[in-house]
């Protein structure tokens, strides 16, 4: 196949752009320190004294209250998305269910607008469904990469895809930050934060037109009823296991990603609170810590598929989980705001690369196919069900043991099984000469 045109790699790439607003300003930086900022308890100094909250009636740490938020939204859309890849396939309509996902997120991105201290349950059923919404929607963006690059294109489109959410999210974070420094129209801090998640909300979606608008719409095909929908999702995950289980290189690269991304998306997902809770970073410094991380990512991105171009993608992974065991070991013993900024800075030479370069491995390895969709379902619930058990372990550590930086030592191990899964996976490429 050919690569399609520049106005449709551009076109698919502004969805990143779009949606990366979301996992910078919501998921990492402003709505994590805004979080801990309300649900924290304080004495007569201003000293925070305690993290309990108290959720329809159960009294839990603030911080793992979150992690199991986040880890619950997971599931869901782990769940859903096999029937919603089936759904696309059998209608041959996924830019459909790319605008579904986009405007559910971006609606709840809008209404944390109103999430006050007295209002959690509403901003966590927010953030729930939030997640859900980009989850969701990245099932049917994902899918559309075989579809529009040849695989000879695919590391250098899944790149630029990346990078241009990147370089978005951080002009949005900029103008969110100076929000907060500035606190024009006579803003407190809060509602300064208030606004940038509502911000989010509109920038994700009206960015999003532009993908809408370039992407190619297939032709529509005959529903088939909704009992049948729903199980040939899940057939449809059972025949490409089948297909993966006689593909020893997939097989095991899909074993390795999954122990990995439990380690990555749960250090992405829960950096900013341990900062907050753990290392006492205040709101300023987080904020540009993790634009540090943005800045990073973007090169970080690039040079990961240049390495591969030169390396291979199985070293190169290889090359950047060792990277990511070592920053979580830094990170177990850091003390100061400092050395958070040394870590933040670590994670964002590996963040971009891994996510982009996992993305764009699994594309070159998975057999041609006119079922994109499913192929990249199963990817998608394969991360998703990594990210609950590494969000949930991480939150259970905490409550568990008091500490979370004891969490961090359940996210070594599953960067090093990963490593492990990698190197076999390295080995059986070279055994079918690959």
């Amino acid at each position: 196949m050919q690569t399609a045109s520049k106005k449709v790699i551009n076109g698919w790439s502004m969805y990143d752009w779009a949606n990366s607003a979301y996992n910078l300003v919501i998921t990492s930086t402003i709505f994590p320190a805004y979080y801990d900022a309300i649900t924290a308890t304080k004495n007569a100094k201003g000293e925070v004294i305690d993290h309990t909250v108290n959720f329809l009636g159960w009294h839990v740490s603030s911080g793992s209250l979150y992690t199991y938020a986040i880890a619950f939204a997971y599931l869901v859309i782990a769940i859903l998305s096999p029937i919603l890849s089936s759904i696309a396939d059998t209608r041959g309509d996924k830019k459909s269910f790319l605008k579904l996902f986009c405007f559910l997120g971006s609606i709840s991105c809008c209404l944390l607008y109103f999430f006050t201290a007295d209002r959690l349950v509403l901003g966590i059923v927010c953030c729930i469904i939030a997640a859900i919404g980009y989850c969701g929607s990245l099932v049917f963006y994902n899918a559309y990469l075989p579809e529009i690059a040849a695989p000879a294109d695919q590391d250098k489109v899944s790149a630029k895809g990346f990078s241009l959410g990147y370089i978005g999210s951080v002009i949005l974070q900029i103008l969110c930050f100076v929000l907060i420094i500035k606190l024009p129209f006579g803003l407190n801090e809060g509602g300064a934060s208030r606004l940038s998640f509502l911000l989010v909300g509109l920038w994700w979606i009206g960015f999003a037109q532009i993908t809408f608008a370039t992407l190619p719409q297939k032709k529509k095909q005959i529903l088939t009823a909704t009992k049948e929908k729903v199980s040939s999702g899940f057939t449809a995950l059972k025949i490409v296991w089948q297909e993966i289980k006689q593909m020893p290189v997939l097989r095991n690269y899909l074993f390795s990603f999954f122990f990995y991304s439990m380690g990555v998306q749960t250090v992405m997902l829960a950096a900013a609170l341990f900062g907050s809770q753990v290392i006492h970073v205040p709101t300023d410094k987080l904020i540009l810590s993790i634009l540090i991380i943005q800045v990073v990512a973007i090169i970080g991105a690039y040079l990961m598929a240049k390495l591969s171009s030169i390396f291979g993608n199985i070293r190169v992974l290889i090359f950047t989980v060792v990277i990511w065991i070592g920053i979580c070991a830094l990170a177990y013993y850091i003390t100061s705001i400092n050395g958070f900024y040394i870590v933040a800075t670590l994670v964002g030479i590996v963040m971009g690369g891994i996510q982009s370069l996992s993305r764009s491995t699994y594309a070159k390895l998975m057999p041609e196919t006119e079922n994109t969709a499913s192929f990249f379902s199963f990817y998608d619930v394969t991360e998703k069900i990594a990210i609950v058990i590494g969000m949930f372990s991480f939150g259970f550590i905490q409550e568990l043991t008091g500490s979370m930086r004891n969490s961090i030592v359940a996210l070594i191990s599953f960067f090093f099984v990963g490593l492990v899964g990698l190197f076999i996976t390295r080995k059986q490429q070279k055994k079918l000469g690959i």
